[in-house]
């Protein structure tokens, strides 16, 4: 029977501790907040202590590690395992959004022009829009990493120098799916936190803005998810507070502020459709669509597996995906699962087109733009 919870093996603390930061988390609290837990589970995770299954599983993940390495294990029951523990995380990746760079293929496009609004000054705002699985959020995460992780945790050649000064950079990712961001202090008090800037008491819009207006002088990019959930559901978060942030990144901040958002739809519909009115959803000069992957980046993609696919394989994997980036990582996944299992035959096939069907709807017209 699986435990119902875990903890990291005392010899893999500084291991996972370090993780922290490779994985550009500043802070506890800014690992805590990506992953939506408390900061009480994270502490307990990096100390040692014992946390839910699940969530030790998911926060290995999040630092680049194989949860099965680095759990306590007991002697009489578990005994240690012969492979090495800097193994790598799963090939494919298909029930999160993907935050390692070396996990992320394509959109070389798309990013040429988000880093070209982002490299000069002033900072420009632009939004990401595609459909529901397409890849937004782990677009948004590699905009956030790509620039400041190591060469070694990168695939051969795969482009990081987006940036003439990458370290300046201050990145805030925020998903407005997180309870605590649905409040205007609860949203607040993250930015300033993650500008590593003094909180007020109490965090309300005047102070913040007075904060922010007065200590900003790097470039600072916040990357806005799920921000149409926001919209909908948080009443905090209205025309006003809108407005004040569109005021702090044109006038206040000298230039150095800007947004990158992800939403289904453009900003100005998503505003309309929520009943917002604000000039916020205005300012995003630049929109882009993220559709299928090219077929150079599918096949590099396929070709990651440690497994190598036959030709027929390939050509199958690519046909039924259509270069989906989530399709392809569920059909690649259901193959290389196939082949570990030393079951070199075709049944595969249905099981993987039955695990794809939930995500069918990337499959229908290319999105309206």
């Amino acid at each position: 029977m699986m435990a119902r919870s875990l903890r990291v093996a005392t010899k893999y603390i500084d291991q996972v501790k370090s993780a922290l930061q490779v994985n550009g988390y500043p802070s506890q609290q800014s690992l805590a907040t990506d992953i939506g837990f408390s900061l009480s589970t994270v502490k307990s995770f990096l100390t040692g202590k014992p946390v839910d299954y699940l969530n030790f599983v998911e926060l290995s993940g999040k630092l680049g590690l194989d949860w099965q390495d680095i759990a306590y294990k007991k002697p009489e029951t578990q005994p240690p395992k012969s492979q090495p523990t800097n193994r790598e995380a799963s090939s494919f990746i298909t029930g999160a959004p993907i935050t390692q760079p070396r996990y992320f293929f394509g959109r070389e496009k798309e990013l040429k022009r988000l880093f070209n609004l982002l490299k000069r000054h002033p900072l420009q705002n632009s939004a990401i829009i595609g459909k529901k699985r397409s890849g937004k959020t782990s677009l948004l995460h590699y905009l956030k990493n790509i620039t400041t992780t190591p060469a070694e945790q990168l695939r051969p050649e795969q482009k990081s120098d987006w940036l003439p000064h990458p370290e300046n950079y201050c990145w805030i990712f925020v998903d407005l799916q997180d309870a605590r961001m649905q409040s205007r202090e609860g949203l607040l008090k993250h930015i300033l936190e993650s500008l590593k800037m003094q909180v007020p008491t109490p965090c309300d819009l005047d102070r913040f803005m007075n904060v922010v207006s007065d200590n900003l002088h790097s470039p600072t990019v916040i990357l806005l998810d799920e921000i149409s959930v926001g919209l909908q559901r948080c009443s905090e978060l209205d025309d006003g507070f809108w407005e004040s942030l569109r005021s702090l990144a044109t006038n206040h901040t000298g230039g150095n502020l800007a947004f990158v958002l992800a939403t289904p739809e453009s900003p100005i519909d998503m505003a309309h459709n929520t009943g917002h009115s604000s000039p916020f959803f205005n300012i995003f000069g630049y929109t882009a669509y993220l559709e299928a992957l090219t077929e150079k980046d599918a096949r590099e993609l396929i070709a990651s597996s440690p497994i190598p696919f036959t030709d027929e394989d390939v050509e199958w994997i690519l046909t039924q995906s259509c270069c989906w980036p989530l399709l392809l990582q569920i059909l690649c996944r259901e193959r290389l699962f196939n082949l570990e299992e030393g079951e070199n035959d075709d049944n595969w096939r249905e099981e993987a087109l039955r695990q794809m069907k939930s995500f069918a709807h990337l499959l229908d017209s290319e999105l309206a733009e």
